[in-house]
């Protein structure tokens, strides 16, 4: 977590960085006896996207080599936005994969994912938490910073 709490410490302002500490907090704490979840973030040519390893492992995610052994899956690529890739994600998927089978693929936009401003980061990483463990976080940016794409 020293990556995250680096940039949150960077913040000049007190009462800033004490809240996004508390929303780091509130994830890390809540995940901390949860199953790690097998997770891949992919490009749309299925390359193997690693900008948000930290985040996701933050998140409680396990990263994991291939799709097969993911439950789920996260579309990610640099200066594109959701709208941009939804189409190309159509393409990309495959249905033998156990993320496709149980709806857990996700589109995230890039638009918010790799400012390195503290708070953009931390909401980075309560998207994370929400895709990775749905009913236990809800932050309401489903449909604005990420969706869960519907196979």
């Amino acid at each position: 977590m020293s990556f995250l709490n680096e940039v949150i410490n960077s913040e000049n302002d007190e009462f800033l960085r004490e809240e996004l500490h508390d929303r780091v907090d509130i994830v890390t704490h809540k995940i901390k006896f949860m199953d790690k979840v097998p997770v891949i973030c992919l490009t749309t040519g299925n390359e193997i996207q690693h900008a948000l390893d930290h985040l996701i492992e933050l998140a409680g995610g396990e990263l994991v080599p291939i799709a097969l052994e993911a439950k789920v899956i996260i579309y990610f690529e640099h200066q594109a936005g959701i709208g941009s890739l939804i189409g190309k994600v159509v393409g990309a998927i495959s249905p033998q994969w156990p993320a496709v089978t149980y709806n857990h693929v996700y589109v995230m936009d890039d638009q918010h994912s790799l400012v390195k401003l503290a708070p953009e980061m931390v909401t980075v990483l309560e998207d994370i938490a929400e895709m990775l463990h749905p009913g236990f976080f809800v932050f309401g940016n489903e449909g604005k910073n990420w969706i869960n794409f519907g196979v």
